[in-house]
């Protein structure tokens, strides 16, 4: 049986594009980039092509504000606490309740070590209130931290309008933005659209390249500590030898996402929406999260009432099909989900979600079988809810 993926939000297969850019650097150019003889400054060569391709796609003029990191885990605790550490004279910080755990965990770390942190709420929708976000800027705001696109919903944040607001409002805040899941789905110019941003992290796993590589892009001026200390490597902004295959390849990853936004929000699109058009007409008692607000193309979060998501996710993992029910960074977790309690998602539906996230190497075949099997799956599980009325196809009352 054929193996559907469609979790691409948690990882993406490796393009073999990118498996041929790295091969070389994994064999014969395995040299490290700080050394001084020949072999070693082509690999430095090529360490510095790809800071300049990466540079390239953000529409940037100076590769030098591009760091890269292990992960976008890594990236966004640089930043936040980098900036934090920076700046001690400010102790204010904004972000969201909804969030990945990467910037919530620091963002509550923050909170311990004294800093005021402001959680913004979200609607049923998953929409940031922009007016609530002007009145919670303050005189000792040192930083705001807004996802650009929500890993579990894919609900896009408008974060030109975000950093503008704030520039107009105190140009000596830090704006960052976690941009892993938008970043090579959506085009995005950091001198352009969003020039207000001084700061965006982002991982290579999410794009087709390899795990153990991100970036994180720091406006020039920006003050910020360094995060990893004990080396000169990244102008001595991130201590550690530089992983060159895996920089490579993001870098390849990245010139393949420009030549496939087209695709993205044609084809990849249109896997999404019959998705959702199928589910939504042959499954009651559902909730579409996120449909009601600008999403990620590639994006769908269902929420079926009366329903245990980890049993569908066990049934569609023995029918072959790869989902996941929110973020696979707590996956395991017994809570239900942060974003959809943020939404107010009704209680007998919560519990009840599964997300589907498709990439350029889904086909219409894999809808398909997901059509085919998913209602079927839901019905299943339902049959044995004791809060799920047979007889009525819906909830039992009360």
């Amino acid at each position: 049986m054929n193996v559907i993926y469609a979790d691409n939000n948690a990882t993406t297969r490796v393009a073999p594009e990118v498996v041929e850019a790295i091969r070389p650097f994994l064999t014969t150019e395995y040299f490290n980039p700080s050394s001084m003889y020949e072999p070693a400054r082509r690999t430095a060569d090529a360490l510095a092509q790809s800071r300049a391709e990466v540079a390239r796609h953000f529409g940037l003029a100076d590769p030098s504000e591009i760091i890269f990191t292990g992960c976008a885990t890594e990236s966004t605790n640089a930043a936040i606490f980098g900036v934090v550490r920076a700046n001690p004279n400010r102790r204010h910080v904004i972000t969201t309740a909804v969030e990945h755990p990467a910037v919530l965990g620091v963002c509550k770390e923050l909170e311990r070590e004294g800093c005021d942190v402001t959680f913004l709420g979200v609607d049923r929708d998953g929409n940031l209130d922009v007016g609530e976000f002007i009145r919670v800027l303050r005189p000792d705001t040192l930083l705001v931290t807004i996802m650009h696109a929500n890993n579990e919903t894919g609900v896009i944040f408008p974060i030109e309008q975000l950093a503008r607001l704030t520039k107009e409002t105190d140009p000596s805040i830090i704006f960052h933005t976690d941009a892993t899941q938008s970043v090579g789905k959506m085009p995005i110019d950091l001198r352009g659209e969003l020039q207000n941003v001084d700061m965006l992290s982002f991982s290579g796993h999410k794009l087709h390249a390899p795990k153990g590589v991100g970036a994180l892009y720091v406006k020039r001026g920006t003050r910020c500590r360094p995060f990893l200390i004990g080396g000169h490597q990244e102008e001595g902004r991130r201590a550690g030898t530089e992983n060159v295959p895996y920089i490579v390849g993001l870098a390849k990853a990245l010139q393949l996402a420009a030549e496939g936004f087209l695709d993205e929000n044609t084809r990849v699109l249109g896997l999404r929406d019959r998705l959702e058009k199928a589910i939504g007409e042959r499954i009651p008692h559902i909730e579409i999260n996120g449909r009601g607000a600008p999403r990620l193309p590639n994006t769908l979060n269902v929420s079926c009432h009366c329903v245990e998501g980890e049993s569908l996710l066990t049934q569609m993992d023995a029918y072959g099909i790869c989902a996941s029910s929110g973020s696979a960074c707590t996956s395991g977790s017994l809570e239900p989900s942060h974003v959809l309690r943020a939404m107010n998602i009704p209680d007998a539906a919560v519990q009840g979600s599964v997300r589907f996230s498709f990439s350029r190497y889904n086909t219409d075949a894999d809808v398909d079988r997901i059509i085919e099997a998913f209602p079927k799956m839901v019905a299943n599980v339902r049959r044995i809810s004791p809060y799920w009325d047979q007889e009525k196809n819906a909830p039992r009352l009360g």
